[in-house]
């Protein structure tokens, strides 16, 4: 998804024009989901130990998993 400033919601309103729920085309929703779900698995890694570029090719080299 392109960001939050792309969403084309419409918005239902009570009585005096307080804003009460959203309404998204069901392709922006998945795409929110999907964004979502990414974001928990970046979580999910914060802590894990990283490699470089480098060292992620040697690896890839010799058929061994990182």
């Amino acid at each position: 998804m392109s960001g939050v400033g792309s969403l084309n919601p419409d918005y239902i309103t009570d009585e005096q024009g307080k804003k009460k729920a959203v309404v998204l085309s069901f392709e922006e929703y998945e795409e929110l989901l999907e964004d979502l779900h990414d974001l928990g698995v970046v979580a999910e890694r914060r802590d894990e130990e990283t490699v470089t570029h480098e060292q992620l090719l040697k690896e890839l080299d010799r058929g061994s998993s990182v």
